[in-house]
């Protein structure tokens, strides 16, 4: 890595996705209040898509100001479903209640990527999963709440594709790495060209 990064999350999922990939980094936490922006933004309308775009731009800029000269990746991922967000599940029956509601329909994820130097971002793409979910049975549903509750609480739907929850879905169109909460293949292209990364 030719110039320090770090990546402005505490998610396993991300930093396990730049490890595999080769990538050198750092991880400091961005502590931002998620829902008080989200509200803020949703209050003016702005599209699920601006509002995963603000969220990964704000945590990288945060930690971006403390360590001049690195480049920040700050990441955000929303589900819109309905014209509405939701968001982690905060219990069991929160989890039942957004699944319940997910069956048998269609459902977007979007997938921020910001990286920022000195405080300013210089690079950001937002990518969009489309997923149908299938009509599975309330039997099957108690089940994986069963078998999967809380490690799903973590997630934005209550559930993880590269888990049980890919058994979920019927169908699932876009980039993987973009269901799992980054735009990866993006970011490395992007080190790649600036040279970063080699090539």
């Amino acid at each position: 890595m030719g110039q320090n990064m770090i990546l402005a999350s505490g998610s396993t999922i991300r930093r396990k996705l730049l490890e595999r990939a080769g990538v050198e980094f750092d991880v400091q936490t961005a502590r931002v209040d998620e829902d008080m922006v989200r509200d803020a933004l949703l209050a003016e309308n702005a599209s699920a898509r601006d509002i995963a775009d603000a969220l990964a731009e704000l945590k990288a800029r945060k930690v971006s100001h403390r360590n001049p000269g690195a480049l920040v990746l700050g990441c955000d991922q929303v589900l819109s479903f309905e014209h509405q967000l939701l968001s982690k599940p905060r219990s069991r029956d929160a989890a039942r209640d957004q699944l319940q509601a997910l069956r048998g329909k269609r459902h977007q994820l979007l997938s921020a990527g910001v990286i920022c130097e000195d405080g300013q971002p210089i690079w950001r793409f937002v990518g969009t999963v489309r997923l149908m979910m299938r009509d599975f049975s309330d039997d099957y549903l108690d089940a994986y709440l069963d078998r999967n509750w809380p490690d799903i609480s973590e997630s934005v739907g209550a559930y993880k594709l590269e888990e049980e929850g890919v058994r979920l879905f019927s169908r699932v169109e876009g980039d993987y790495f973009t269901v799992l909460g980054m735009p990866l293949l993006e970011i490395l292209n992007y080190l790649t060209l600036r040279g970063d990364l080699q090539k």
